[in-house]
């Protein structure tokens, strides 16, 4: 079992190409959107996160239930919203009406953390008090028995104390296995080092697999081994809203057929070939294309993005 940790919130898509036509609205929040990734992609997937008996509220309920995913709500708080407000090429720029709590629901978070083979967590959960806490302390039981994997995700215009983000991302990169960033985020995170310097960082923290996403350029995925970068695959971008998180499901569910998620993985993530970093680089990549080809964060389903090919573990397995 899965269990993704972290937000849930409705995308408000204001996109400027179409002119004065009403917004959009989707179920979103990157963890949200990793769950529902990993669920489409046949992993079983439970997400512990907030959301209100209110409007937006029942839209989330419904596209989790919807899509497979079990849900642990705590937290008391109105259901949080992001306007993303689209530009010419696609790209989106979000403001936040947001809230971060899981009280009330620590029991039955625990239960799952504690019983599943891999836990993610990322993005606002992670900065946003008073719930990060709570997400650390449920990592922090996890990793006995689950690999864990972090997105940052980073959201300057929620978390704008760059020094505090940072902080909090590296406290969070220590305590994972698998960690995911965008190259936005690095630059962000630490605007006087190159990408390759923070990346080798982060694995310096203790991390066996860093993945870096570039949009177009392609991803890059970096051991203590050894390094690959893929190209970004030619397609007719609808938006990227939950690329990123499409990725990090793909990458979550390649692992998870090389047989490389839970406490008895973990040694294996370190020595992961050339052949199966690129095979694993190409099959998050591949996820990531298919959501930005179409509007909204719309994860591939299996069916749709196929099996990891190119894999020596995953022949193995």
């Amino acid at each position: 079992m899965i269990t993704v940790i972290g937000e849930s919130l409705v995308d408000i898509i204001d996109d400027q190409r179409r002119g004065n036509s009403d917004p959009e609205m989707h179920p979103g929040g990157s963890p949200l959107n990793v769950a529902v990734g990993c669920a489409r992609l046949d992993l079983r997937t439970t997400l512990v996160t907030h959301f209100a008996e209110d409007r937006y509220g029942r839209m989330i309920a419904d596209h989790l239930d919807s899509n497979g995913v079990r849900s642990i709500v705590g937290g008391s708080e109105p259901t949080s919203t992001a306007l993303a407000s689209l530009d010419a090429a696609g790209a989106a720029q979000y403001t936040f009406s947001i809230g971060w709590d899981i009280n009330g629901a620590s029991i039955p978070a625990l239960a799952a953390a504690e019983s599943s083979l891999h836990v993610h967590t990322g993005s606002i959960a992670t900065a946003l008090p008073p719930g990060n806490k709570s997400v650390r302390g449920l990592v922090d039981a996890a990793r006995p028995h689950a690999t864990i994997s972090f997105d940052p995700n980073c959201r300057p215009a929620i978390s704008p104390d760059v020094a505090a983000a940072r902080e909090q991302a590296e406290d969070f990169v220590a305590a994972s296995d698998i960690v995911k960033a965008s190259d936005e985020d690095l630059l962000w995170l630490y605007p006087h080092r190159t990408l390759e310097e923070s990346m080798a960082a982060w694995l310096d923290l203790g991390p066996s697999l860093l993945a870096l996403t570039r949009g177009a350029n392609g991803p890059v995925l970096m051991t203590g081994q050894g390094r690959v970068e893929t190209p970004g695959e030619p397609i007719t971008v609808a938006d990227t809203v939950g690329a990123g998180d499409s990725f990090m499901a793909g990458l979550i569910s390649g692992l998870a057929q090389m047989d490389m998620l839970g406490a008895a993985g973990r040694p294996h993530l370190r020595n992961l070939s050339p052949d199966d970093l690129h095979a694993l680089a190409a099959y998050a990549n591949r996820a990531a294309a298919i959501t930005c080809s179409r509007q909204g964060a719309n994860p591939p389903t299996s069916a749709e993005l196929g099996p990891l090919t190119g894999s020596i573990s995953a022949q193995k397995a």
